[in-house]
């Protein structure tokens, strides 16, 4: 059983939820303006709003109130115009009105059936990587949105998430929206249980390249927003997008300090950032070739390691001779080994222009500068850490000889 809010104009109106309420479900609501709905989603965030696709009751503040809310928002469209209306505004759980409540129905209840039948499929879950970096800008996001955009190169169906909470950067790099609904929506949807993969696609942004394509969640709009995600709905969200997805990049602040507690929500500051290393299969932890960027890290990976639960590779960004002196790999092989006790590490050269020309262009490395010496090192640990899905086996006929007598 599920309670609806209903915003759907009067004729047929009565017979549908008479429909609905023999299905089990609770009416909680009936509106006939979208400004009446807006404070009954922000009171009712474990209900289903059933809204009209047309476009004076399925307007963008209705959808914006859903997300704050984590309501799930099902549009009934009576004609083509009005289910196109509900794509331009980003809804793709719509259904036709002369479906009728059995379509409905079909909708509401077909998500978990869809998750558990897109699990199954499936051997095994989506892996899980966290890029967690030491204080002072080493490249971590850098590194998170080129591992992302090198396992969509592979082949790999790839959610990248940006879960910093003191400075997210994702969409700006990539040229994304930042004002999209992103990472604390689908929080807030997988919180009321209404995380279904058509919502997920509707928060989420599309990173476009021949390449390879990918989702992503984009970080909050304004760092003072932290309190809004909590870590049980964090860890639900990365729950879920395994379910949807072979690999889950997620790009974390360095903090990893208890501290900074909202007084209301009891939310700290750095739970999106702790739930996530904790939860990860594998965390990459970024540190920057030069001697300071080396010793905030060495200080910052031993707080890591009481964190993360996974493997944890090491990574050294930005390897140049000008910061670190003669044979710059080397150099860096032996501070990690002398005073990090750390044996293996994937070291990265420094190719400032490269990044820069992808940045200006709001692209990947790997769509801006595919030949860049970075983008080869990073795209190579792509590939140990998740090699190309195999190929579907070729089916072959058999080839018929001529018998002879």
């Amino acid at each position: 059983m599920v309670d609806l809010l209903v915003l759907l104009p009067h004729r047929g109106r009565d017979e549908l939820l008479r429909d609905a309420e023999r299905h089990g479900h609770a009416v909680v609501g009936r509106c006939d303006t979208p400004d009446a709905l807006l404070p009954l989603l922000a009171a009712s965030p474990t209900a289903v709003a059933l809204v009209a696709a047309s476009h004076d009751l399925l307007t963008a503040s209705v959808l914006t109130a859903a997300d704050a809310a984590g309501v799930r928002l099902i549009a009934v469209a009576a004609s083509s115009a009005e289910r196109l209306h509900a794509a331009g505004l980003g809804l793709h759980e719509v259904v036709e009105s002369r479906a009728g409540w059995d379509g409905i129905e079909e909708v509401i209840g077909g998500a978990a059936r869809r998750r558990g039948n897109a699990a199954s499929a499936r051997s095994t879950v989506g892996q899980l990587i966290a890029v967690w970096g030491a204080a002072g800008a080493p490249g971590r996001t850098t590194v998170a949105i080129t591992l992302a955009a090198e396992f969509a190169a592979l082949g790999h169906r790839v959610i990248l998430v940006d879960a910093d909470t003191h400075a997210a950067a994702i969409a700006p790099a990539l040229g994304l929206a930042e004002e999209a609904p992103g990472f604390a929506a689908a929080c807030r949807l997988a919180a009321a249980g209404s995380l279904t993969v058509a919502e997920m696609t509707r928060v989420a942004q599309t990173y476009s390249s021949v390449a390879g394509s990918f989702q992503v969640l984009t970080g909050l709009p304004r760092p003072a927003l932290w309190p809004e995600l909590g870590g049980p709905a964090i860890a639900s969200t990365l729950a879920e997008c395994r379910t949807y997805a072979d690999v889950v990049v997620v790009d974390v602040a360095s903090s990893l300090e208890h501290r900074d507690q909202d007084d209301a929500s009891g939310v700290t500051r750095n739970i999106a950032t702790r739930t996530a290393i904790a939860a990860a299969d594998r965390v990459i932890s970024v540190g920057s070739a030069d001697p300071v960027g080396l010793s905030r890290f060495l200080r910052g990976h031993a707080d890591l390691l009481e964190v993360a639960t996974g493997e944890v590779t090491v990574l050294v960004n930005r390897v140049r001779a000008s910061a670190i002196g003669f044979a710059p790999r080397d150099q860096v092989a032996q501070a990690l080994a002398r005073f990090g006790d750390i044996r293996s590490a994937v070291l990265v050269p420094d190719d400032r222009p490269a990044f820069d020309a992808a940045i200006l262009a709001g692209r990947t490395v790997t769509d801006a500068m595919p030949r860049s010496g970075a983008r080869g090192a990073l795209s190579a640990l792509a590939a140990e850490l998740l090699p190309p899905p195999r190929p579907a086996p070729e089916r072959r006929g058999r080839r018929l000889s001529k018998r002879t007598r």
